[in-house]
């Protein structure tokens, strides 16, 4: 036990070696501030890198699933998402002009998750899951949908890659740093990264959905979809889900404190809906 201690006291000295070296790769790395938001973002992969991976990721998914026939099985309800998703990529659009130049699509997969997402370049999927499980009203899966183009528009699906990408080379640094210092950290980098991953990745992975909570709730009310589905959409969600897992471990906002947020949105977005509200 004695032995075990000594180890791990010496590998936790080690640790300021590798974290210093994600510090300055942070800090160094490329930054940009966000249009819509305002904030800073570590950007070392920008939005057309993001869209080209994005695109090939999503055509390949695409083709594996008319494979095994769960790609657009119903027309039905390909149409209903493609419907109510109109609107909202128009809104999207006006509030990021450059997006117009995006490729923007929409398909509906055949899967039991309750899922949806939007990849950077506009690659949207709806997953049958989320419609059968959860049963939205329109104004509630504009809601789902208009979150998930936030996220697009907010560039986070670029920022996370970056932000992957400035991790691993910051641990790299700290392995080659600690070597020329007479350490080997390789064990050390490898706790480092786990840590690293809870406090770099996941904090800025719970503003990234509150960030598109806001924007999206506001697109979906610009684009004439009642803001107050936002609510009793997550209060599904959250009955599906059985709740949350720990505020600081989640990717998510707690669930009370995303309700709480979403009802002031909600009214406050009001005179938006109804400057703008669609005859369903």
């Amino acid at each position: 036990m004695f032995f075990l201690s000594l180890k791990l006291n010496r590998l936790v000295c080690r640790l300021p070696v590798v974290f210093l070296a994600i510090t300055i790769v942070l800090g160094f790395g490329g930054c940009a501030t966000n249009p819509i938001t305002g904030r800073s973002q570590v950007m070392l992969v920008n939005d057309n890198e993001a869209a080209r991976t994005s695109a090939q990721a999503y055509y390949q998914l695409l083709a594996e699933a008319a494979k095994q026939h769960v790609l657009d099985e119903d027309p039905a309800t390909v149409n209903r998402v493609r419907s109510i998703a109109q609107p909202l990529i128009a809104q999207a659009t006006a509030l990021r002009p450059e997006t117009r130049l995006w490729q923007w699509e929409v398909h509906v997969l055949k899967s039991d998750q309750v899922n949806a997402w939007c990849m950077a370049s506009g690659k949207i999927a709806v997953y049958t899951g989320l419609i059968e499980k959860i049963r939205p009203s329109d104004d509630e899966l504009a809601q789902v949908l208009g979150h998930e183009i936030a996220h697009a528009l907010l560039s986070h699906q670029a920022e996370k890659m970056s932000r992957v990408q400035l991790q691993k080379l910051g641990l790299t640094l700290g392995v080659l740093a600690g070597a020329a210092a007479g350490y080997n950290l390789s064990s050390a980098a490898g706790l480092a990264d786990t840590v690293a991953t809870i406090g770099l990745q996941l904090p800025n992975s719970r503003q990234a959905e509150s960030e598109a909570d806001a924007v999206g709730i506001e697109l979906a009310a610009k684009a004439g979809y009642n803001p107050h589905a936002a609510v009793s959409l997550w209060e599904k969600m959250i009955a599906v889900g059985g709740g949350g897992g720990p505020d600081w471990l989640s990717t998510h906002p707690n669930p009370e404190q995303r309700l709480q947020s979403m009802r002031a949105k909600a009214q406050q977005l009001m005179p938006v809906y109804e400057a703008h509200r669609r005859v369903h």
